[in-house]
């Protein structure tokens, strides 16, 4: 049954995406920037929705009072697709960081070019991030919120933390606080796998960094405060009254923080 319905998620999920696209494209490439944002929020909480009612995976989003006013950093834990739905919606005017060649995706790049997102040539390392952050810089004078993952990739929960130095760099540079987002939903819906999990996902945004701290300062906070509530949220879902399939990374991790599961358990 659990196949089925993840099966059956997975289909109405692209559904979903691809009638909301021709159903909104008019109203969305003719209304204002500010109006537009209307359809990829409503569509990411359709999404959600809809994987509440097929899969029987809920979510809980706290911490929204710790997001300042204006424009600000967010940094998830990146380890689904579900964190790059689920928090935008929150957010004002959010702004990603995005490969060009996403841009040249038909569709999928236009939207992507009516938000005005920053693309960033990975080919030029040193001459793109400075592009990247100059034209960062300028949108976010206009009060817009920067969501970027730490880790750069999908990280299995419970995996050995990689955080890389980009996003150090555009603290320092930018000058912006930044809310750390901590969550285990790779646990309901695994990165690179079809399989979703009824449960209730658990996400929390945290006190924002403040802005001019030293760099390795920044980078210690940044790691010590998102992996200790992610730590603590893993160790609340497997031990939950309906824990989801644990990866073995998982269960490495429960082990260290002396919280094991049984091999018995899911």
């Amino acid at each position: 049954m659990l196949v089925l319905r993840s099966l059956a998620y997975n289909i109405v999920f692209y559904l979903n995406l691809i009638l909301q696209m021709l159903l909104w494209t008019p109203f969305y490439f003719l209304a204002p920037r500010h109006l537009a944002w209307f359809v990829p929020k409503f569509w990411s909480r359709s999404s959600l929705w809809l994987q509440t009612v097929v899969v029987g995976t809920r979510f809980e989003i706290t911490g929204v009072e710790n997001l300042p006013e204006g424009s600000f950093i967010l940094a998830p834990k990146h380890q689904s697709f579900w964190d790059a739905i689920a928090f935008f919606p929150y957010l004002r005017d959010p702004l990603y960081i995005l490969k060009r060649e996403l841009m040249w995706i038909p569709f999928f790049g236009w939207y992507v070019a009516k938000m005005r997102m920053v693309p960033v040539n990975r080919g030029k390392r040193s001459a793109a991030l400075k592009a990247v952050v100059a034209r960062t810089r300028k949108e976010m004078e206009q009060n817009r919120q920067l969501i970027i993952y730490p880790e750069g990739t999908r990280k299995a929960p419970g995996a050995e933390p990689e955080y890389k130095w980009g996003i150090v760099e555009l603290y320092s540079q930018l000058g912006m606080p930044v809310v750390p987002v901590a969550h285990v939903a790779g646990l309901y819906w695994p990165r690179r796998k079809f399989m979703r999990y009824p449960g209730t996902i658990k996400a929390r945004f945290l006190p924002p960094i403040p802005p001019g701290l030293p760099k390795e300062e920044f980078m210690r906070r940044l790691i010590a405060e998102t992996e200790s509530v992610v730590d603590e949220l893993l160790i609340d879902a497997a031990h939950g009254s309906n824990p989801p399939a644990l990866p073995e990374s998982a269960r490495k991790r429960l082990a260290e923080l002396g919280r094991p599961v049984s091999d018995s358990a899911r």
